[in-house]
């Protein structure tokens, strides 16, 4: 009761100050001079959001962590002068000073030294935010991984939004979305465009007609912050369910853009652009002029191909709900998932750890660290479940002249599947390969395993493989089964499973699961990015 009314008055709070983000003047000159300050400053940045945030803080984990490393505030700021941010990064976490990708999200204790820090995921929180509605992060934990989306964190985006919008062509596009109303992203896509006057001509939610239907206060929330909006004389698309199988709704839509304007473009994951690609095609629809950007998943090689192939352009940027955006896709890009890091926001080194399932094989995860005050969630070395090439080089497109020289390619997720911009972690498909299937069906955990892959026609699925031992009544009902499994595995595992049930992503296969060559068994099969993070090891130094 204490915290759905804090929630409330945070709520109310929010909305009474959406008007003066609504109305913040925001040029390409004046984001441009913001972005060039901050990465500047960003040194700076850091040290006064830890000083604030971290040593004035006495709920702070990484409190502890810096008193039990022996750093006090001044050895930092002297290190930080001394070599420069990521290196003294890298010497924090060397010294026990980081948050792993499970105690992060509070699945492992945080232990250094024999001692164990208390710490829940809601101890993470930016403790400076009180203008804020909650949001999900939409797939990798479940109903635990709830985000603060603040007024200024909003307000402090809308310099690199539009940004990107001018940069990769959005600016002056007539654009349709195909996000998530609450707990999704889809509001704050449409708010942070309001500014610069590019707002979505429509807005297209892409999971009502599969029967998630989210919590009514998402639901009240997203209603009260259209009308504000509205009532502050700003444009604001009202949300409209469409199905995965109608995506040549949204080719068609595109379609006759094209013909008012001769171009336009579209806002979803990956998997829902390669469905409009392919809807297009369908229907000898030319998208010629049509700009893609996606996210939600890697842009494989089959992925963009498919796209392309209708004459959409695609474009991929790298964002996650704790930080907002981290990486915008480079214009003159080494490959389709070439990202400039946004070093104004962020810091970022890598760290050697061991890939679950392979003893044997390390990737360099990234580890990031907030710079900016406004952050959901304040990070200091927390390992996401990330890797990939970070290269510092000249490339020649307008972020280089911003002082974003810092690249990231290849960047792929080593412990979660994908599918359609939903993501399941694998302490919750380990928990159904190994409780809820043998339970039902019989066998052993060593009869079940899942495996990501892609169709012949570039789509990710996710498979079931079951023994031929195990006897099943049916396919379908095995299917059924785990869709019940997905629904109970919180609001993250409910949004998979109506996704995932209507996309057609599950699919089981009667045959052994896949060993490895030193005899190990993975419960969640990732053998291509398991070559794939063998051929990053090897190309090339971190920045």
């Amino acid at each position: 009761m204490v915290k759905a009314l804090s929630d409330l008055r945070s709520y109310a709070r929010f909305l009474r100050d959406l008007p003066k983000l609504i109305r913040t003047p925001m040029t390409l000159d004046r984001a441009q001079e913001i972005v060039r300050a901050r990465v500047r400053d960003r040194h700076r940045s850091f040290l006064g959001l830890v000083e604030r945030a971290v040593f004035q803080n006495p709920r702070s984990p990484y409190r502890a962590l810096f008193r039990l490393a022996g750093c006090t505030f001044g050895d930092l700021e002297n290190r930080v002068i001394a070599v420069g941010l990521e290196p003294t990064l890298l010497e924090l976490r060397d010294a026990g000073v980081y948050v792993t990708f499970e105690e992060f999200k509070g699945h492992a204790p945080i232990v250094r030294g024999g001692r164990e820090i208390p710490a829940e995921p809601a101890d993470f929180d930016n403790p400076f935010l009180s203008r804020y509605y909650r949001v999900s992060t939409g797939g990798s934990t479940g109903s635990s991984r709830q985000v603060l989306m603040d007024v200024e964190h909003l307000t402090d985006g809308l310099p690199l939004q539009l940004i990107g919008d001018c940069f990769q062509g959005f600016m002056g596009r007539p654009t349709a979305l195909w996000f998530d109303g609450l707990p999704g992203h889809g509001p704050a896509s449409v708010l942070g465009r309001i500014p610069s006057g590019n707002v979505p001509e429509r807005w297209f939610t892409p999971v009502s007609r599969a029967g998630a239907r989210p919590h009514w206060k998402f639901r009240w929330a997203e209603r009260g912050i259209r009308l504000v909006a509205r009532t502050s004389g700003a444009p604001f698309p009202k949300p409209e369910p469409l199905g995965l199988d109608q995506a040549h709704v949204i080719a068609e839509w595109a379609r006759d853009a094209l013909a008012r304007h001769g171009r336009c473009g579209v806002r979803t994951m990956v998997s829902r652009a390669l469905r409009v690609a392919l809807a297009a095609r369908e229907r000898g629809i030319d998208l010629t002029g049509a700009i893609i950007a996606g996210g939600g998943e890697p842009p494989t090689p089959a992925k963009v191909a498919a796209i392309r192939a209708s004459g959409a352009e695609l474009i991929t940027n790298y964002h996650f709900t704790e930080v907002g955006a981290v990486g915008h896709r480079c214009m003159n890009p080494a490959d389709p998932n070439d990202q400039h890091l946004l070093l104004s926001n962020l810091a970022l080194i890598q760290y050697p750890r061991s890939v679950p399932g392979f003893a044997d094989l390390t990737v360099s995860s990234f580890h990031f660290t907030t710079l900016l005050d406004t952050a959901p969630k304040l990070l200091l070395n927390v390992e996401s479940d990330d890797y990939g090439v970070v290269e510092q080089r000249p490339c020649g497109c307008p972020y280089e002249d911003l002082g974003l020289d810092v690249h990231l390619l290849g960047t792929h997720s080593f412990r979660k599947l994908t599918g359609e911009g939903m993501t399941m972690i694998g302490s919750d498909l380990i928990h159904i390969l190994e409780v809820v299937l043998p339970s039902r069906f019989g066998g052993s955990p060593l009869d079940y395993q899942f495996v990501e892959e892609e169709d012949e026609r570039g789509f990710t699925r996710v498979s079931l493989i079951v023994s031929p031992r195990v006897q099943l009544e049916s396919e379908e009902t095995v299917i059924d089964v785990l869709l019940e499994a997905l629904g109970r595995a919180g609001h993250a595992g409910d949004l998979s499973r109506a996704v995932w049930s209507q996309a057609g992503t599950l699919r089981v296969k009667r045959m052994e699961p896949v060993w490895t060559d030193r005899g190990k068994l993975m419960p969640l099969h990732l053998a291509s990015r398991a070559r794939e993070a063998s051929s990053l090891e090897e190309a090339g130094d971190p920045v």
